[in-house]
């Protein structure tokens, strides 16, 4: 019989390489690790790890059992959690990982009307820029992750295998040094701050500058990068460029010797909470996203 925490040592060992990592990040002791590794591979008749130098490598039945314990384990989770609150427990946890400008924006909203509804419920909070945030959510390192997806972007993301909350559409603007020609419009087009040097953000968001631009007829002159929002807005207002921000991002910014202004035509991203089926059903979690929603339409 395969146990759940068997498979947690099993995932830690895969993401970390050795017994001793392993036990670090689980807190306990190598010889545990190798003790729960020895009985796993008992429990299926076949050799997990082998060692290949110093670090541990997964066989091709490690790495299949690796590729089935996000599911395995979130679907225990799913099951601990709705037995506790049929049980009457009133208890709850819920993994929430954000992108930075929607921690500083919807989050806290959401958490502190969660925490009143639901004074018992634990949420911890971590930040990641999805992609990053949405694997952490499909290898079962959390349980609702905040992400985005850009409009009619390349190869933007579908996610058939999750449920997805619409939240809001959130629309990127320029930001202006104050005294810049155009600080006073009322509406740019991008095209017209092709000769400007540029302050890009996160790398996803670089990405989409890039595009957005090159659909313009022209290629960005990116001066500096940086994925902080307030040193953006800085550098912006210093005079050393321009830059592209979302508005939740500027709605979590002092804006200091800047300006914001509305790009035509609009370019909008999705912001949308994701979780996995079975978690949408634990109350915590479906509390949590409720109270997403209704921070967004605020």
């Amino acid at each position: 019989m395969i146990e759940a925490r068997h498979l947690r040592v099993l995932r830690a060992v895969a993401a970390t390489g050795s017994f001793s990592a392993a036990g670090r990040e689980l807190g306990c002791t190598q010889p545990a690790v190798s003790q729960q590794m020895k009985a796993l591979e008992s429990s299926v008749g076949t050799p997990l790890l082998v060692r290949s130098g110093r670090a541990m490598r997964l066989t091709q039945a490690g790495d299949a059992l690796v590729r089935h314990a996000a599911g395995i384990l979130a679907g225990l989770t799913a099951a601990e959690e709705e037995v506790a609150a049929i049980a009457g427990l009133r208890a709850g946890r819920v993994r929430l990982v954000s992108f930075p400008s929607g921690s500083s924006t919807l989050v806290p909203t959401a958490l502190a009307a969660l925490r009143a509804a639901h004074p018992g419920t634990r949420v911890s909070l971590e930040e990641a820029e999805p992609p990053e945030s949405v694997d952490k959510l499909r290898d079962g390192d959390c349980d609702v992750a905040l992400a985005f997806r850009y409009e009619d972007a390349p190869g933007a993301e579908e996610w058939p295998d999750l449920v997805v909350r619409p939240l809001l559409t959130d629309r990127l603007v320029a930001l202006l040094p104050e005294r810049h020609r155009l600080a006073r419009a009322d509406s740019l087009a991008i095209g017209e701050l092709a000769r400007e040097p540029w302050i890009a953000g996160c790398p996803r968001c670089r990405g989409r500058l890039v595009e957005v631009c090159e659909a313009a007829g022209f290629t960005p002159r990116i001066d500096f990068a940086t994925d902080d929002y307030p040193a953006v807005a800085g550098l912006v207002g210093a005079g050393l460029g321009v830059a592209v921000l979302p508005q939740l991002a500027i709605e979590s910014v002092r804006q200091r010797g800047v300006r914001a202004v509305t790009l035509e035509p609009a370019v909008r991203r999705e912001v949308v909470a994701l979780t996995l089926p079975d978690l949408a059903q634990v109350p915590a979690v479906a509390a949590m996203l409720g109270q997403l929603q209704r921070a967004a339409a605020r």
